[in-house]
């Protein structure tokens, strides 16, 4: 077996009930036939002070439950729509090929993958200590976080293969400058330290109500020719990195393009996983606005269908504007029969005016 027959996905939710109850819930399913990689948990705090302490318990959960062997974890402020508090899992089922290493630095867990075929990072949760800092600042110390990480355990800059980026309150200003446009221009300044000859990573930019900034990454170095990662464009849309300074909001310092791919594969001989990134309903750079939800959602999903060409669907993550419309949009995408696991969140999404984002991985 190679990499895309031994990682897997899960969702999981629970009911409403107390926070540590509901957190030793989801725990209490985890899969008992792999390594876990890594834990994402979406919920709704009620102000950065609890989001804090929810993440300590969390952290506290983890590590009595993994002692040494910590996957990577990361509490997302978002709402969770089909149950109170949601849990994505990354897990893997090694065989005597395959040495896995849990390490951390700086009280952030993170993995270590090693094989015939490369070495594979997992870390995130990364976020800064000091909530009352502006998002500029606080992606400024996420950035110095990663690359810690990166630098400890020999990867490149430009080995980063997919990212998730968490913004709170993402379209809100902070005097003339956006949050969102503040955390791309100091993502583009931390990138401009690698040529990035291959690609940027596929990247998720979304918004969470509390928590600053959050990020997470995997990253992968391969070691022979049959495996390997390629960026992946849309024909209907143009790259991110590629936008015109019309569709950028207002920053003071500088107007830096979203620095990411619309996917990116690797790919481990005849086997390929495709990482899709949070896409909407844009062709060209523009929105398709005055279409309504349903339609903004299949031109969403005919975006992916472009993305994974014949490969299949293995996990999605649903993020939608407004709670609203979480039973429409279960409703369309049931119609797609996919039987995969599905996490459905209301976020802001990065332009005011898409009412759905959707992200995922593929395998082909």
């Amino acid at each position: 077996m190679n990499y895309c027959e031994k990682i897997h996905y899960a969702i999981y939710t629970t009911g409403v009930d107390s926070f540590e109850l509901m957190a030793d819930a989801l725990l209490a399913q985890l899969p008992q036939d792999g390594h876990i990689l890594r834990l994402v948990f979406f919920g709704t705090p009620v102000d950065n002070a609890q989001y804090v302490a929810r993440r300590a318990i969390l952290h506290d959960k983890v590590r009595e439950l993994f002692a040494d062997c910590r996957p990577v974890l990361s509490y997302v402020s978002q709402p969770a729509l089909d149950g109170k508090l949601t849990l994505e899992v990354h897990s893997y089922r090694a065989d005597d090929t395959d040495r896995i290493d849990y390490r951390m630095n700086n009280g952030f867990p993170y993995v270590v993958l090693e094989n015939p075929d490369g070495r594979f990072l997992f870390a995130g949760g990364f976020h800064c200590d000091i909530m009352t800092f502006s998002i500029q600042q606080q992606s400024v110390e996420v950035f110095r976080l990663v690359s810690e990480v990166l630098h400890r355990e020999g990867f490149p800059i430009e080995n980063i293969i997919r990212q998730w980026n968490y913004i709170e309150r993402i379209t809100e200003f902070e005097g003339f400058d956006q949050h969102y446009q503040m955390f791309n221009n100091v993502r583009s300044n931390f990138y401009k330290q690698a040529a990035w000859s291959n690609g940027y990573p596929a990247a998720t930019g979304i918004g969470t109500n509390l928590g600053g900034v959050l990020v997470d990454i995997d990253a992968a170095v391969f070691t022979r020719p049959g495996c390997f990662a390629t960026p992946i464009d849309n024909k209907l849309q143009i790259a991110a990195h590629a936008y015109s300074a019309e569709v950028l909001e207002a920053a003071h310092e500088q107007k830096a393009t979203p620095k990411f791919e619309r996917a990116k594969s690797m790919t481990f001989d005849g086997r390929k996983l495709i990482y899709i990134s949070g896409t909407a309903a844009i062709r060209g750079e523009e929105s398709l606005t005055d279409v309504g939800f349903e339609r903004q959602l299949h031109i969403t999903m005919e975006n992916i269908a472009q993305l994974i060409d014949r490969a299949q669907l293995k996990m999605l993550r649903v993020y939608l504007k407004e709670k609203k419309y979480y039973k429409e949009a279960r409703e369309l995408l049931n119609n797609y029969r996919l039987n995969i696991p599905i996490a459905y969140m209301c976020a802001d999404v990065c332009r005011n005016e898409l009412l759905i984002e959707i992200e995922g991985i593929a395998i082909g």
